[in-house]
């Protein structure tokens, strides 16, 4: 059977896979939702959902770098990757052990061609739809409730010293869009660029992530001497993890937007 990832390439399986490993945290965290957990015999040490994952598997490395002889001891039969979170070369390296299907999510619909291509390559189909339908289903719901909102302008950090955002395109910057954030650094040249100050000064609203950089309380005083936005704790998972993580992340989202006073 012929396959082709979200980058165009075609991978060739001879059945369903049996044995899985997954480099990416929020991929791994969808695996399970459509109950492929049993299958999955390799993940990262930032695979952390659920919490008791990383002692029932074998952790082969995080997702720059991996063990290739401890993937190659687990005798794979599929390695799911994704552009943006693993380099280009250890993709190379781990296709000379296995086929190696490699995910690029930068939208929505991204998302749900992720979870409908999963569900082939798995044979989970019938899961992976009825999850896109129930996602599907809570995106609009929370489009209808904020399609009152005006957009403001924002900038979202995922770093400090120095100080870098979320800029477009990527996950992040959809998941803005959609809660009519205009985000500010959607104009650098970088993905992840460094923030200067102006951007602050200019923006309506600072998002501060719990990840990768965990901003934590104590930060919200000091980029408050740099600007006059709302300042705001938000959840890094709930902005970047794509995949079944979506189902809670708008119910997350709805709440954001009303602790902000943007809806009551």
């Amino acid at each position: 059977m012929l396959f082709k990832d979200q980058l165009g390439d075609t991978i060739e399986l001879s059945q369903p896979p049996k044995r899985i490993i997954s480099l990416v945290p929020s991929q791994t965290e969808l695996l399970i939702y459509l109950g492929l957990i049993d299958k999955l015999v390799g993940i990262t040490k930032f695979c952390v959902h659920p919490t008791a994952l990383r002692a029932q598997k074998t952790v082969v490395g995080g997702t720059k770098q991996v063990n290739l002889e401890k993937i190659k001891a687990l005798t794979p039969d599929l390695i799911i990757a994704n552009k943006e979170e693993n380099t280009q070369q250890m993709v190379e390296d781990l296709k000379t052990i296995c086929p190696v299907w490699v995910s690029d999510v930068n939208t929505l619909e991204d998302n749900y061609s992720l979870i409908n291509q999963l569900g082939d390559l798995c044979d989970v189909k019938k899961k992976a739809t009825l999850l896109v339908g129930r996602t599907r289903e809570k995106q609009q719901l929370f489009v209808e409730k904020i399609k009152e909102v005006p957009l403001a302008s924002a900038v979202y950090l995922i770093w400090n010293e120095p100080i870098m955002g979320a800029g477009s395109p990527s996950f992040i910057d959809a998941l803005l869009q959609l809660n009519k954030f205009n985000n500010l650094l959607s104009i650098e040249e970088s993905r992840y660029p460094q923030v200067e100050l102006v951007a602050l000064e200019k923006a309506q609203h600072i998002l501060l992530s719990s990840e990768p950089f965990p901003f934590t309380e104590k930060h919200l005083h000091s980029f408050g001497e740099k600007s006059n936005a709302t300042l705001s704790l938000v959840d890094g998972e709930y902005f970047s993890w794509y995949g079944s993580r979506l189902l809670k992340a708008f119910d997350y989202f709805e709440e954001l937007q009303r602790n902000l006073g943007r809806i009551n």
